[in-house]
């Protein structure tokens, strides 16, 4: 259909041919003017027109090149299963084998068996695959069809109003109109909500699996807008990028009329998948549908990976084809020889119809595949088969360990790679993230720093050390706990709950009114009483005790905010009194958080407009508890409180004069502190319900007697640990988070006071900046000011410089605050806490306008946005004044030390690859016993190539002379071959070897092609800490190690960050953290904690291994054992493929006899308990050296199975020699003694026996007999000439054929008892004698194995008093824990001391190239060291390292003063 000469697709295909002419970027330098006209390529950008009357027709032609909504997940069709299944699974060249002979054995001349006896093998295994491929994609198809036929109201252009449709029916351009708690069916642009403000609540669980709520806006221009959105009002063109995975990626501008456009982003965006909530109704056009959605262009699935064992299994192969390559070559010449033997043709030679005789050569042809087909079961084609039932058997146990299954989350362990649950056992080096996988990722505000002033808050560092205990029977607890807690756990009369708090938390159906509620199911079961109804609330991250110096000045920093509403004279801006209260109100508004209520329904807390600025004091919040009758309650609560805490009493006689019972109830509102010192999150919070459904104003809302026992306690809802942790620190000391809207936040001071800022632009977080910034204006003085937090390595490069500042005075306040800051940076990062400094700015009227509009041109720019968004962020974010700093503790994971421990006993090498600062990674390192206290530590941190393979040689020349590297350490049955090391000194005496490297440095090694240095260093290290580094470092540093070093690597980690490094590795292990879920849904296997990786590879890795590594082995015995019976019976048949043992007893043979014993043997047995596999991780090295499956294990086997073979050959051969029995009588017998040999050899093989282990094992064998006495019973024609009838039965009443079955296996299995008799005496493995261990009682078997440990221990490291003797490398950890004394026990802390002052302590430990300094030469200074005899920092030292801060931070560029040494 031709298009109207108006039509918006043509004026769109002119403006793309001509370039627009008047562009409204024009006007800003950002967006030059040749940028604005240039030609855009609609290959790489999309159009969509809307669904509408206006531009119907342009929508139908550019729709039909977009794929529709409807998914399809499944593999196959009805008409496609058959031919794709069959070519699928003969992409296993195993089956293509087993179709050739099937093939061959049609031919006439080389037919061996019946032609459906060949079949019927291959049949099965593919019939059995088929099956489970074909259930598999059933259930796929109805998934896709109960999603493709959900319900979605689409705007209907024909009758002007939204219908009811099924997904499917969804295209690119329809309005779609999502109501709270639907599913979005497609990514569609966000053009109206409900919501006032213009926003959409989202959960994104179903995407990525955080259960806190994503904050989505109403596209610029359309927020302000009526009832309800019209769809043919909307007249714009929508140009944006391509589908794309990206999930934090979007980017494109909307067209209007007047040729303008209007930006937009992610957060515009709704993605399919995604549920809102807290929001009635929401309207957005359809961007992607079906396929190219961001959800589904995610939607890998499960990966196929090719585990050890079966790449040594294929190779296995080839011999097994040689093998039989071999046998039959022997048969073809066999053959022919014995042909040449008659003089004349035999009368079974038959000729062709001519009468000619085939040539000798060609009939050793034929008899070659001929022996081909005879033999094929040399080859186990149903060990296929059996290993994926073996494997689902081990998932299923995995599945059902408790020890695996986390009650906090209520989640087992995932896995999603079936084929690889071996290679568990196997792992040499594990790497691993520390943030979240090594830690809680639960933010606790630990420590802060104020304009140079440093408050420690020591009684919050001792709640957090002893945490406190329930007790339910005292009275004094029970009124702490009904006002400390969220209302959940109360049982009041407005929020009664179960005793088990069953019920899942709730965001139910809301009006378009500021009080709006949201339900959220959870679909792992419910929450326990331990679990916070909210991302980051736990007790521990909101309950935070102030410092009592600090809640001193935070009065001061009160009155003066409200001298500031008084008119009165103000102090300078840079004083300290007004940069507390600058510095807690960045706290609180510099962030993201949402701000919500715990009482059900949840209530999200918004403040209309009217009520900014609003104040509230404290008589108006006595009155409301007055009428609340909680008087009394106050009053038995403040009198368990200590005075100095209660920040209503540190007001001191500035505050307003009350009595008695106004100070119980001020302290009831405004957050008092427990008996203990632990601070008190209030149940009753001013402005915690504000509005109502006509829109209340808030004090019209305090005036309302409140329904319950209490108010709703204040929920924060953040996005990052980090920020709630900020956010409940800031309330800790009354600075209060009360609501947030798009335009506004609002926060309440400490005397009750409420201030809005008007929010005028937020620039977020990102990995780049390493920043976030708000810019607000101050309710109280009118500016416009800049509140900023990040890094302190990015934030102290955009401070002021104190140079520049015309007063002398405040240029030395500011470098001693920026001095005195970095120092308390330093500490905390030794500390191991994660730093965040805080600054401002405040900027002028017109600076803001200029900027704003620069950044508006910015946002609505399709190419180079992202560009252009940085450039506009860094004109804003300099020339900061610094506030403070503050220090947060990511706790670490429970079990973590121990797990670490056992982990490097079982002699996996573990690095840690973080992008943490390396101060902060180090302290976590010692924590979690990564590094010990002992350990030789060498920190190399370098930027120039040149430099960094100085180092190398130079480190590694030094590590050689003291020790030997790691790898032997696997080479003999587990045990560490340190006999090797030098003569001079002992390996007893010598400290272990850590190494500690930053990104920049991995950088100069990758470039440098310095890999082999690095890794040869690493070889003598236990532990590598990568500090600073990127996620394509991360999956760099795992590949190199993988290839270079041809190791079994395993990484493990929990955020987005981490992907990369999983499918890096040989098996990769996501931690179902709260940092999403992108990381297990990109991994192998998914676990809930760290604590669980010892019992998963300790345990259940170790059993996998084992269990199938000898059921593999076991498989290739038997089938050599058996196919080898018929290769001796050549020789006494003239080499003519004929066989003496039924065709059907063979198929039987391998598919009911045999077959159930092994998969019992790989899925059940268990060589050693889990109680010792976990008291003794050394036993993990067996399957570290391959020890029960690998060449020499095979070749043993294959001599086993051939020696076998030939006992129950020749014992009943010469046992029948000179009798007349016929073929059939003679093979029963080695079919019977056969098959009980590999029986008893699998007993022989098992380790654990139980009632399925013996039923099983005698079920075979007695279903052998069962089955051929009735087989040679009615088979009395079915495989003419030659029938078995009647044979088994002759069989069983002859006395020979007892003695023969009876001896022949106790001859073919004596010497493999023998050798296993001698190796359980003399051989000293470590699986045997703890196989021994397992078997005595409990308490000796606890005393063996402690006696074991005892003498497995290393030797422990010497006093150091005589260093001269053992010229030790130094430990230099004192550099890294100076601030923490704590670290090190009095006695060792003599050596230290003795060291030092002897002067032996070398410098090596941290190599530094430091930027800043003009020479980067590599050299050792000896004798040099920066630490004192009190483990402290010397004052040289760090003053030295102060002025290179200040050097380099006078050049542009900070650097960290370092307590370490320049290389």
């Amino acid at each position: 259909m031709a298009l109207s000469v108006d039509s918006s697709w043509l004026r769109w295909q002119w403006r793309v041919r001509e370039g627009s002419a008047q562009s409204a970027s024009e006007a800003t330098p950002l967006l030059s003017a040749e940028k604005a006209r240039r030609s855009y390529n609609l290959r790489r950008q999309r159009v969509v027109f809307p669904n509408n009357s206006t531009f119907h027709q342009d929508w139908e032609k550019v729709s039909r090149s977009y794929p529709g909504n409807r998914i399809h997940t499944t593999k196959y069709t009805l008409f496609t299963f058959l031919p794709q299944n069959l070519f699928e699974q003969f992409h296993r060249w195993a089956n293509l084998y087993f179709l050739l002979l099937v093939i061959l054995n049609w031919i006439p001349s080389m037919e061996v068996f019946h032609r459906e006896i060949t079949m019927l093998p291959l049949a099965i295994v593919l019939f059995i695959i088929m099956v489970k491929d074909g259930l598999e994609d059933l259930k796929r198809h109805r998934f896709d069809k109960a999603i493709n036929c959900s319900n979605i109201r689409i705007y209907e252009r024909k009758v002007h109003n939204y219908v009811r449709k099924p997904w499917k029916d969804v295209r690119v351009g329809d309005f779609i109109q999502v109501q709270c708690n639907e599913i979005i069916p497609a990514d569609i642009l966000l053009l109206f909500s409900s919501d006032p403000s213009g926003i959409c609540h989202l959960e994104t669980a179903n995407l990525d699996g955080e259960t806190n709520l994503k904050q989505r806006r109403v596209v610029k221009g359309f927020s302000q807008q009526e009832v309800q959105f019209q769809p043919e009002r909307f007249c714009n063109t929508i140009v944006c990028e391509k589908p794309n995975n990206h999930l934090n990626r979007f980017k494109g501008y909307m067209e209007h009329p007047d040729q303008t456009r209007t930006g937009f982003n992610s957060e515009n965006l709704l993605l399919r998948g995604c549920t809102v909530r807290n929001t009635e109704v929401a309207v957005g056009i359809v961007i992607y549908a079906g396929h190219e959605t961001k959800a589904m262009l995610n939607n890998s699935g499960p990966r196929y990976k090719r585990s050890k064992i079966e790449r040594r299994m294929n190779t296995d192969i080839f011999f097994c084809i040689g093998i039989l390559f071999l046998m039959c070559l022997i048969g073809a010449v066999g053959h022919s020889l014995w042909n040449g033997t008659f003089e004349e043709h035999p009368p079974f030679d038959v000729p062709d119809t001519n009468g000619n005789f085939l040539p000798l050569a060609l009939e050793g042809v034929y008899m070659f595949l001929t022996m081909i087909i005879l033999l094929q079961v040399l080859i186990p084609i149903s060990l296929y088969v059996s290993i994926e039932l073996v494997k689902l058997g081990q998932v299923f146990f995995l599945h059902n360990d408790l020890d695996l299954y986390d009650e906090e989350t209520d989640s087992s362990i995932q896995c999603r790679a079936l084929n690889i649950t071996e290679d568990l056992g196997q792992i040499q080096y594990i790497f691993s993230d520390k943030t979240g996988t090594l830690t809680e990722n639960k933010m606790v505000f630990r420590r802060c720093t104020i304009m140079g002033s440093e408050y420690s808050h020591q009684e919050n560092a001792k709640r957090l050390e002893t945490p406190k205990e329930l007790d339910s029977d005292s009275e004094e607890w029970t009124q702490y706990q009904c006002l400390s807690f969220p209302a959940r756990w109360v049982q009041g009369p407005a929020t009664m709950r179960g005793q088990k708090s069953a019920q899942p938390l709730r965001r139910c159906q809301s009006a378009r009114v500021p009080i709006q509620g949201h339900s959220r199911q959870r679909s792992m079961g419910h929450y326990e009483n331990s679990q916070p109804a909210v991302a980051f609330s736990s007790s521990i991250e909101k309950d935070v005790t102030p410092d009592k110096n600090l809640l001193t000045k935070v009065r001061d920093a009160a009155l003066w905010l409200e001298s500031l509403s008084d008119g009165r004279a103000t102090k300078p801006s840079f004083s300290t009194t007004s940069s507390i209260a600058d510095f807690f109100l960045a706290l609180t508004i510099c962030n993201s958080v949402m701000v919500s209520t715990t009482t059900e329904p949840r209530q999200r807390v918004t403040i209309p407009p009217s009520t900014k600025a609003l104040g509230m004091s404290l008589e108006k919040i006595q009155q409301l508890f007055q009428r609340l009758k909680l008087s009394s309650l106050s009053q038995s609560f403040s009198s368990t409180a200590p005075s100095d805490t209660d920040l209503g009493e540190s007001l001191g006689a500035n505050a307003p004069t009350m009595d008695s019972d106004e100070k119980d109830d001020s302290s009831v509102c405004s957050g008092g502190y427990s008996t203990d010192g632990g601070y008190r999150s209030s149940v009753w919070d001013q402005g915690d319900i504000l509005g109502s459904g006509s829109g209340a104003s808030l004090e019209e809302e305090l005036e309302t007697p409140a329904p319950g026992l209490a108010g709703p306690e204040l929920c924060y809802e953040a996005e990052s640990p980090d920020e709630a942790a900020l956010v409940h620190a800031a309330h800790a000391y009354s600075f209060t988070l009360v609501s947030r809207t798009p335009e506004q936040v609002t926060v309440r001071l400490p005397q009750g006071t409420c201030l809005t800022f008007d929010l005028l632009c937020t620039l977020g977080f990102d990995s780049v900046r390493k920043r976030m910034s708000v810019v607000v204006r101050h309710p109280l003085t009118g500016e416009i000011v800049v509140y900023t937090k990040g890094a302190d390595s990015v934030i102290m490069d955009l401070l002021e410089d104190p140079a520049s500042v015309t007063d002398i005075d405040l240029e030395k306040k500011l470098k001693k605050t920026q001095a005195r800051t970095q120092k308390h940076l330093d500490l905390y990062a030794r500390d191991g806490l994660r730093t965040l400094c805080i600054a401002k700015k405040v900027i002028s009227e017109e600076d803001f306008r200029r900027w704003a509009s620069f950044r508006h041109e910015a946002e609505a720019s399709l190419e180079n946005r992202d560009e252009l968004l940085m450039e506009t962020a860094q004109h804003l974010e300099n020339r900061l004044t610094l506030l403070g700093a503050t220090g947060i503790e990511d706790r670490l994971q429970e079990g973590v030390p121990d797990t670490i421990a056992a982990l490097r006993e079982a002699g996996i090498q573990v690095w840690v690859l973080t992008g943490d600062k390396q101060e902060t990674a180090v302290n976590i390192a010692y924590s979690c016993r990564l590094l010990d206290q002992t350990d030789t530590v060498y920190t190399i941190n370098t930027e120039n190539q040149e430099t960094c393979d100085s180092i190398l040689n130079c480190t590694l020349e030094e590590v050689k002379q003291f020790h030997e590297p790691q790898k032997p350490d696997r080479k003999l049955f587990g045990f560490r071959l340190r006999s090797k090391t030098p003569s001079t000194t002992s390996a007893a005496v010598l400290p272990e070897v850590g190494l500690v490297i930053d990104g920049k440095t991995l950088n100069a090694i990758f470039l440098g092609k310095l890999e082999k240095k690095f890794l040869e260093l690493t070889g003598y290290c236990r532990s590598v800490l990568c500090c600073r580094c990127t996620p394509l470092q991360k999956s760099m540093i795992v590949k190199l190690v993988r290839d270079k070093l041809s190791v079994m690597t395993l990484s493990i980690g929990d955020g987005a960050n981490d992907v990369s490094m999983i499918q890096a590795a040989d098996i990769g292990i996501g931690i179902s953290g709260q940092e999403g879920m992108q990381a297990v849904m990109s991994s192998d296997f998914a676990i809930s904690r760290f604590r669980h990786l010892k019992k998963l590879l300790l345990v259940h890795g170790h059993w996998c291994y084992s269990r199938l590594a000898r059921m593999v082995v076991y498989y290739f015995y038997k089938n050599v054992c058996y196919v080898n019976l018929l290769f001796w019976y050549q020789f006494f048949c003239g080499f003519s493929a004929s066989t003496m043992i039924d065709y059907w007893q063979m198929i039987f043979f391998n598919l009911f006899f045999t077959s159930l014993p092994p998969l019992i043997f790989g899925i059940l047995d268990k060589d050693i308990s889990a109680e010792t596999l976990l008291a003794l991780p050394e036993l993990y090295k067996s399957g570290q050296n391959s020890e029960c499956y690998n060449l020499s294990t095979f070749w043993i086997s294959m001599l086993d199975a051939f020696y076998q073979s030939l006992i129950c050959f020749f014992i009943p051969y010469l046992t029948y020699k000179d009798s007349d029995i016929d073929v059939f009588t003679f093979g029963t017998p080695i079919n019977t003694i056969s098959l009980t040999t590999i029986l008893l050899h699998q007993a022989m093989e098992m380790k654990t026996w139980t009632i399925i282990h013996g039923l099983i094992l005698l079920g075979s064998f007695l279903m052998y007999f069962a089955v051929s006495l009735l087989y040679n019973a009615t088979c009395v024609t079915c495989n003419s000439p030659t029938n078995p009838y009647w044979v088994m039965e002759v069989q069983f009443s002859d006395l020979t054929f007892y003695l023969v079955c009876f001896l022949t296996p106790v001859a073919a299995l004596l010497p493999r008892y023998f050798i296993l008799s001698l190796r359980g005496t003399y051989e000293k493995s470590l699986l045997l004698k703890a196989q021994k261990i397992d078997q005595l009682p409990r308490d000796k078997r606890d005393l063996e194995i402690q006696n074991w440990r005892s003498r497995q221990r290393p030797a422990p490291v010497p006093s150091m008093s005589q260093p001269s003797q053992h010229p030790m490398p130094h430990r230099p950890e004192q550099a890294f824990r100076a601030s923490t004394p704590k670290s090190s026990s009095p006695p060792k802390r003599k050596h230290i001391e003795d060291w030092v002052l002897h002067g032996q302590r070398g410098s090596r430990e941290h190599m530094t190239d430091d930027p800043c300094s003009g020479d980067s030469s590599a050299k050792l200074s000896s004798g040099e060291h920066l630490l004192g005899p009190n483990r402290t920092m010397a004052p040289g030292a760090y003053s030295g390292g102060q002025t290179n801060m200040s050097r380099c931070s006078q050049r542009g560029s900070h650097r960290r003063s370092q307590s370490s040494l320049t290389i």
